[in-house]
């Protein structure tokens, strides 16, 4: 079997995952989305801290740009479990923790920014055909990860300080630490998602080509 063949069966078989996934049920979906706040929980156990920040590098960026690429909105929702259960009580916050007083900590913001970012992406690669290209996923990535999940990150930091950081000590505490190592994470997981993705219609697009 030659190569061509290959990854012709691949094409066939990404296609069918995404045409399945978009058209099961409720439950089913609330079953791949809760998969996707377990991995989201494991990857955050993946840290280590920066001196001069209370914001530790996580693996967790990874797992949410993905839980959008392949759920679609329902990564939102993946997100949203992993809030949930962990405000709960659940320990599967970075370092094992849980409760809403962790989510008032210096990094509570980021875990709203998951949703929003996850959503997003969900929602622009379902909708859109051309999104689904390694420079599309790209740049929806960097978006999703510097402005919707930093954003709410700097306010909650903000927050939790008292109001007493200015905006160079906001951006020195939980921006240049971590460029570099969300810049990597995102070229990794745009180039997995664009290999990932069908390039041809699975739902509702709005680019078909007439």
């Amino acid at each position: 079997m030659n190569i061509n063949l290959y990854i012709n069966k691949y094409r066939i078989t990404r296609y069918k995952f995404f045409k399945w996934r978009y058209e099961i049920n409720f439950i089913h979906k609330i079953a791949l989305a809760f998969f996707f706040a377990c991995l989201t929980g494991l990857l955050a156990q993946f840290r280590f801290f920066i001196p001069g920040t209370p914001v530790p590098v996580t693996a967790q960026v990874f797992g949410v740009l993905l839980s959008g690429v392949l759920l679609g909105v329902w990564g939102g929702f993946s997100q949203c479990i992993y809030l949930g259960i962990g405000i709960a009580g659940f320990p599967w916050f970075a370092g094992f923790n849980s409760g809403l007083i962790y989510i008032a900590g210096p990094t509570g913001g980021y875990i709203i920014g998951f949703i929003l970012a996850a959503f997003f992406i969900g929602f622009i690669v379902d909708r859109y055909i051309k999104s689904r290209n390694f420079l599309s996923m790209l740049l929806l990535m960097l978006f999703s990860t510097f402005v919707l999940i930093y954003l709410p990150g700097l306010i909650q930091l903000y927050i939790w300080s008292g109001y007493t950081l200015n905006l160079i000590s906001l951006i020195s505490m939980a921006v240049l630490p971590f460029i570099f190592a969300d810049i990597i994470k995102v070229l990794i997981a745009a180039g997995i998602a664009s290999g990932l993705t069908p390039k041809n219609s699975y739902g509702k697009e709005i680019d078909l080509k007439k």
